[in-house]
């Protein structure tokens, strides 16, 4: 095989948590009482709109979730280097590194160089990149050489939008509908569901994405950092991180809040005392001083122990998931006290008080009647807390117990940049790249998770 496939743990724990999201909507989409919040969900514009977004992060994700060595050409080894497929994508970015940093679009470095000439003269000026605009035979044409790349990057983002909703069309049109007909009632925003504004976020991304995806093979499009590294790059790659400090974090801490969660409220007495005690305490320590104590403890470990570890990647990875293991361990208390007064009332409510008079196991009890119940709270707190996790990682990253080093992510690109910005000429493109990336992250989880709320929340259904 020209690949071998490697399975990190984080990888692992993505793939079962897609197979659960998929599973759950399989189920949902047989029993009407979950269709119709979701239908509710579906009919608000801004939350197909984040919705649109948000699978482009997931996506890339994904595809940076896929890992695998290559094998060596005329070799029957494979190479040492861990790739993924959105590494394979991206490969002409990795391979343009520069001497150092240079802005977006520039052709020139940022900072004074002393250049020798053939006569051994040495001045001191800003040296051509290595890689882009070399295409340029002329640097006075670099302005109208952009444009006129971004006009056929358009173009052909265009023709994509409009071969997207042609299809899309075709589909949708009822069965003696003129094509002509489907088209106008689409642009009227004449549907249940928003499809008008689906198709026009998803047409800024494609422009977006297309004029991005054809300038960056002639210019580093977000400049490039101090060893000359493509930010772009960088930036893509720490959508994984972020999207895994957000999804598996959650899988950590929904089984402490919802089994203690349900169990304080359910048996009260002593186990409610236990419970309350236990996460009275965990809310008193201050969560950072937890997870800066976990990872050092990790990092010593993985110090001692290098055996372990077969590369740089599988300790990077093996960190990121003991930080998300820590962040769930520290973050279920308030989950678990909102489940908890919400069991309380439960309890006592009718169909309980019948299933215990009918014998029903306490088990059966907690299954079937309360936490069905309870599930609204738990996918409302668990959209609402994702976009905090998200934030946290960049929160710890940057005061150096986050993320390991060598693994991209915001906080560390955030970190970098807090001596990038204290230099003249200030380095400011790292830190807005990552800004702009983690805003729309939030952003659309944020106007997502309100529709969900409201969805799901049954004192504002209507």
């Amino acid at each position: 095989m020209p690949f071998q496939l490697v399975f990190l743990w984080t990888d692992i724990l993505i793939y079962v948590l897609l197979a659960v999201v998929i599973g759950f909507g399989l189920y949902a989409a047989r029993h009407e009482h979950l269709r119709a919040p979701w239908r509710q969900v579906a009919r608000r514009p801004l939350a197909m709109a984040a919705a649109v977004a948000l699978l482009v992060y997931v996506v890339v994700g994904l595809l940076d979730s896929i890992h695998f060595h290559e094998r060596l050409p005329a070799q029957a080894q494979y190479s040492a280097e861990v790739k993924s497929l959105l590494d394979k994508a991206l490969a002409p970015l990795r391979v343009r590194v520069e001497t150092t940093y240079s802005e977006p679009f520039a052709i020139h470095a940022y900072a004074k160089e002393t250049v020798e000439h053939p006569d051994g003269r040495r001045t001191r000026e800003y040296p051509r990149l290595k890689y882009a605009g070399a295409h340029l035979a002329d640097p006075a044409d670099h302005a109208a050489d952009v444009l006129r790349k971004a006009a056929v990057a358009g173009v052909a983002g265009l023709l994509v939008w409009g071969l997207l909703v042609a299809v899309f069309l075709l589909g949708w049109r009822g069965p003696r509908e003129p094509f002509s007909q489907a088209l106008r009632r689409l642009a009227r925003g004449e549907s249940k569901v928003p499809w008008r504004t689906v198709f026009v976020t998803a047409g800024v991304l494609i422009l977006v994405a297309s004029n991005i995806g054809y300038l960056s093979l002639y210019y580093h499009v977000l400049g490039t950092d101090q060893v000359g590294q493509d930010v772009l790059l960088k930036s893509l790659k720490s959508i994984r991180t972020g999207l895994v400090i957000g999804t598996l974090t959650t899988l950590v801490m929904l089984p402490f809040a919802v089994l203690f969660g349900l169990m304080a409220g359910y048996f009260r007495g002593w186990v409610d005392d236990v419970i309350q005690y236990t996460y009275t305490t965990l809310s008193s320590i201050p969560g950072v001083l937890l997870i800066a104590a976990a990872i050092l403890s990790l990092q010593v470990y993985m110090a001692n122990h290098p055996e372990n570890f077969d590369n740089v990647v599988a300790r990077a990875d093996t960190r990121l998931l003991f930080l998300c293991v820590i962040l769930g361990v520290t973050s279920w208390t308030s989950l678990c006290r909102l489940l908890r007064g919400e069991a309380l009332k439960l309890r006592e409510a009718d169909y309980v008080q019948a299933a215990q008079a009918l014998g029903a196991s306490q088990a059966s009890i907690l299954a079937r009647h309360l936490f069905p119940n309870v599930m609204h709270i738990v996918l409302i707190t668990v959209v609402l807390d994702f976009s905090g996790l998200v934030l946290a990682e960049a929160v710890l990253s940057y005061v150096g117990v986050g993320v390991d080093p060598s693994m991209d992510s915001w906080g560390n690109m955030i970190n970098s940049a807090r001596l990038e910005m204290a230099r003249e000429p200030m380095v400011w493109w790292s830190l807005a790249s990552a800004f702009v990336l983690m805003f729309g992250l939030v952003l659309a989880a944020n106007l997502f998770a309100d529709a969900v709320r409201d969805a799901f929340d049954p004192r504002l259904r209507r």
